[in-house]
């Protein structure tokens, strides 16, 4: 099967460090070439609680759509998403991109509207992939962030992962400045 270009959303609100760091281990597995956008924190949306961390990957895929968001689904129970007792959220990782699929694929619907809606995942996707296009609207992920007027507090925070730090230096400068 040929390989798909997959961007990925990551976000958690508990545990956020160990949590996205089981995510990304687990990520590497099932993508090639995994690059990861810095991380931001940000207040969360849509729900009371404690901030969030959100960062974007991008990847190879041999896996079929509906079978990769299966082995997300899994990933994120390893983590306690769908823990009965569990507050908050551990591990969240939704699909964001899937190549240049646009559509309802039995219930998952591409691409992912929160893309255009939240600055937790255009800011982090303009920085990782400026140049690539939104399949549906046609500009650059750059020009999107440069253009979309989205009202969300965000911050670049402090991220290693196996041993890099994710979140470059001068953007994390640049937010103390």
């Amino acid at each position: 099967m040929p390989l798909t270009r997959v961007f990925l959303g990551l976000g958690s609100n508990i545990e956020r460090e160990a949590h996205l760091a089981a995510g990304l281990d687990a990520l590497a597995g099932l993508l090639s070439d995994m690059r990861c956008s810095p991380v931001f924190e940000s207040h969360a949306v849509g729900i009371k609680s404690g901030n969030f961390f959100n960062l974007v990957v991008v990847g190879e895929t041999e896996l079929p759509l509906l079978e990769l968001d299966r082995r997300l689904k899994f990933i994120e129970a390893d983590n306690g998403r769908y823990a009965p007792d569990r507050k908050g959220l551990p591990l969240d990782i939704d699909v964001l991109l899937y190549g240049e699929q646009v559509g309802n694929f039995n219930g998952l619907i591409l691409p992912r509207a929160e893309i255009l809606k939240n600055a937790f995942v255009l800011w982090p996707l303009a920085l990782l992939a400026p140049d690539a296009c939104h399949p549906v609207d046609g500009r650059s992920f750059a020009d999107l962030w440069a253009t979309t007027q989205i009202d969300q507090q965000l911050w670049p925070a402090a991220f290693q992962w196996r041993g890099t730090e994710l979140t470059p230096a001068e953007l994390l400068q640049a937010r103390s400045s």
